[in-house]
């Protein structure tokens, strides 16, 4: 370890901009922008950083997007409960990018403010419901087990049928897969959702270690 990374939080070195660009949009060929019609434009007019950076792999991206797109709009499980799980996966992976992207849909689908901070705190924090409390316990072993223990998968199997406790499962790993690209490739995060703050690491899932670019 450098003394740079030694004298940094949780051992990261300083912010040093993407390793992975955004590709300019005057350097879209005929294929990225077939793939990227596809995909809305924020309030600005420009499309989110993750897909105009992961569309430099057009083949890959191809397929990507139709599994990820059916999990964020065409899935079995309840809108609130997806954002629980993919915030809390955010932060077990310290995924900044991830974290402030999907804050606002939370927001949108139901989850309070005071939740979304409860989130960084883990499933044991006061507050949650039984149910809440399952969701995140869930999201924690697969981020540290790779598997959902016989006790949480038969708590959560009285409430979900097999096709949702399949996507529970697939949704936190697609999440993991998403973050690991964004937090190596160092994407940014678009004005007006950097305010969101990722929240420390703490609880049973998250273990401090080098944060993401950009987060705080």
């Amino acid at each position: 370890m450098t003394d740079e990374q030694q004298h940094s939080p949780y051992g990261a070195a300083p912010d040093t901009g993407p390793r992975l660009a955004p590709l300019p949009e005057k350097d879209w060929d005929p294929s990225a922008r077939e793939l990227l019609a596809l995909i809305p434009r924020d309030a600005d007019g420009h499309l989110p950083n993750v897909f105009t950076t992961l569309v430099r792999h057009p083949g890959l991206f191809r397929h990507f997007l139709p599994f990820g797109s059916h999990l964020l709009r065409d899935g079995r499980l309840p809108h609130r409960t997806r954002e629980l799980l993919i915030l809390r996966t955010a932060c077990n992976t310290r995924a900044g990018y991830e974290w402030g992207r999907h804050v606002p849909l939370a927001r949108a689908v139901g989850v309070t403010d005071e939740e979304i901070r409860r989130i960084g705190a883990g499933p044991d924090a006061e507050g949650w419901t039984p149910a809440d409390a399952r969701l995140l316990r869930a999201a924690d072993e697969l981020h540290r087990d790779a598997r959902l223990s016989a006790a949480t998968w038969s708590e959560l199997a009285a409430d979900h049928d097999e096709t949702q406790l399949i996507e529970i499962t697939m949704l936190v790993g697609q999440y993991h897969m998403v973050a690991f690209f964004l937090n190596s490739a160092g994407t940014r995060l678009e004005p007006g959702f950097e305010t969101e703050t990722l929240p420390a690491p703490t609880g049973t899932g998250a273990e401090a270690s080098e944060p993401a670019p950009g987060e705080a």
